[in-house]
């Protein structure tokens, strides 16, 4: 016990929406900040399951064995750099993108005891996450709206004002 003393965390409460995570996703430039990976954003790969749900499932708890692999693959999360199970804050510079298997592989570790370095942002120039093309397929496709998921993403990128 005394080479492995409890230390209790202060912790701050995880509450961020779906437009802080949208603005994280677009500081990292939809980069996986873990592997350098391209990510998708959210409501794309939910519009390709709607338009073909037998070849590309959505399972709304993100079960693997009933949802498509791409959504733990490529869909972005936020992360804590410092975990936040060891007192990690909620501080914008605290968080990064990553994908959900990234983020499930790292679980309350730091980078260093990973040996993971943190890869650079993208350029949302060159890789928006597919952003522009979700919102043309939505609003050339109104009834893709009547998918709450789908329209929460959307209605994130009207309060973005970047469309």
């Amino acid at each position: 016990v005394r080479d492995y003393p409890f230390m209790p965390k202060e912790r701050h409460p995880r509450n961020y929406s779906n437009y802080r995570k949208f603005t994280i996703f677009q500081k990292d430039g939809f980069i996986d900040r873990y592997s350098g990976d391209r990510l998708i954003f959210p409501g794309v790969l939910k519009v390709l399951s709607d338009l073909y749900p037998q070849e590309f499932p959505y399972h709304k708890n993100g079960k693997m064995t009933l949802g498509h692999m791409a959504y733990w693959q490529i869909m972005p999360t936020v992360d804590h750099i410092h975990p936040y199970a060891s007192g990690g804050c909620n501080d914008d510079d605290n968080l990064v993108t990553t994908s959900m298997l990234h983020n499930g592989m790292k679980s309350g570790f730091t980078l260093e005891e990973l040996g993971w370095e943190l890869h650079p942002r993208g350029d949302l120039e060159r890789w928006d996450g597919l952003t522009r093309w979700f919102f043309d397929q939505v609003s050339r496709n109104r009834s893709l709206l009547n998918d709450n998921y789908v329209n929460i993403w959307y209605k994130v990128l009207l309060r973005s004002g970047h469309y």
